[in-house]
């Protein structure tokens, strides 16, 4: 992405799983493994993403023709966070992340980050990545997994301080960071390479792109 001489007003929030990590394939293993142990049939890649949804007992419950009991759903979280904790250190960067990260920073653009991974579990892992110093915040999932980030979007833009929510664009790869964005008055661009089908994250009514390159390039339109 060439980025012009101006500088940025906007401000990115990205998501984490399936939009920073290309990690699509290390959760569907984690699913498909979770599964397993409770006698579900696997899924396909397209099957994922074609049934995923927020929150997640839903996504259950459209496997299982009900919603799962509590007992139920914590058993299943539970083994697909063992699962995913083996899976995810096999996984990379999306291609280009870093570039993108520098060149929006280096024309004066914040970014932070927000990720419905557990906090305590996400800071150490992308400080690992060594991404870490491009972001003025940095916050994971408090409280239990499986809701909705839009509660926790508030809270981020709470924290950021100065930085309104109608000078920002969301970029994930679910349609609930488009709710998200939505709640706090941000706007959002969608991408494929994650959690959702192209036809799911249409239904949210934000752009929708391929390559997360396209998906800052919009930001910076949106900045005019």
């Amino acid at each position: 992405m060439a980025t012009s001489g101006k500088k940025h007003r906007t401000h990115l929030v990205w998501d984490w799983n399936g939009t920073l990590l290309d990690d699509i394939h290390a959760v569907l293993g984690a699913t498909n493994a979770a599964f397993a142990e409770v006698d579900l049939a696997p899924l396909t890649l397209e099957q994922y993403r074609e049934t995923y949804c927020v929150p997640i007992p839903r996504f259950y419950e459209r496997l299982l023709g009900r919603l799962p009991t509590d007992a139920e759903w914590e058993r299943m979280d539970g083994l697909f966070h063992s699962h995913y904790t083996e899976q995810q250190a096999a996984c990379g960067l999306t291609e280009g992340v870093e570039e993108l990260l520098v060149r929006w920073g280096a024309g004066g653009g914040s970014q932070s980050l927000l990720s419905m991974y557990g906090h305590e579990h996400l800071v150490p892992v992308v400080r690992g990545y060594g991404i870490e110093r491009h972001f003025v915040r940095v916050d994971g999932r408090t409280g239990p997994s499986g809701g909705s980030k839009a509660q926790h979007m508030a809270r981020h833009f709470e924290a950021l301080g100065d930085i309104a929510p109608d000078s920002a664009v969301v970029i994930g790869d679910a349609v609930d960071d488009a709710v998200a964005a939505a709640h706090v008055g941000a706007r959002a661009v969608l991408y494929t390479g994650g959690s959702h089908s192209r036809a799911s994250l249409e239904a949210a009514g934000v752009p929708v792109v391929d390559t997360l390159s396209e998906a800052v390039a919009l930001a910076e339109l949106m900045a005019d």
